[in-house]
């Protein structure tokens, strides 16, 4: 059993790696079983086509970016700084989204209610309620600029990708720079004036 598990890993990371860099036309099944050491029969056996095998790369780095950028309506500004450095810490997700988007979905929900993006909404909603955040902006809007700001240096950004390459310096600054406008963004109205 341990032999399996290891085995589909191996065809995960390997698969993650075709896929981020050739999409899911481009990607090969023959370059996928050879990089994990695997052959076409097993790899169709756990994932039942090229496409399940997409799907289940794409769940896997979803999760593990949910997981590194939990919401805290309570605080969107650091929300968007740990949105940026799940991106920073796994590229890959970022890469296979677009190829998802590209190939697959090209307008509307890229994952439907993507671990709860209702909650997430209704948590914004809520901090609204609270007088947290400007009740003014619908929590969809919210979230999706509070994530498409995080996403400004993305793989897929059309000016500058980050790097973990790049020195400390700069991430910080980045991570400033979010904290100070999704502070800016979601920020109440001032009602004592």
């Amino acid at each position: 059993m341990r032999d399996a598990e290891a085995t589909r890993r191996r065809v995960l990371d390997a698969a993650t790696a075709e896929f981020a860099a050739r999409g899911i036309a481009g990607a090969r099944v023959d370059r996928i079983a050879a990089a994990a050491q695997s052959n076409k029969a097993q790899m169709y056996a756990y994932f039942g086509s090229k496409e399940g095998l997409f799907d289940a790369v794409l769940a896997l780095h979803l999760r593990q970016i949910l997981d590194a950028a939990p919401l805290t309506a309570d605080d969107l500004p650091g929300y968007a700084v740990r949105v940026y450095d799940a991106h920073l810490a796994d590229p890959g997700f970022v890469r296979l989204a677009g190829w998802a988007r590209l190939e697959r979905t090209g307008t509307g929900e890229l994952f439907e209610d993507a671990e709860g993006h209702a909650a997430k909404t209704a948590a914004i909603a809520d901090a609204q309620e609270r007088g947290l955040i400007d009740p003014s902006l619908t929590p969809e809007d919210v979230l999706q600029t509070v994530i498409a700001l995080a996403m400004t240096w993305s793989p897929i950004s059309a000016t500058v990708t980050a790097s973990g390459a790049e020195p400390a310096a700069t991430h910080e600054h980045r991570r400033r720079l979010l904290r100070q406008l999704v502070a800016r963004l979601v920020a109440a109205p001032d009602v004592s004036s």
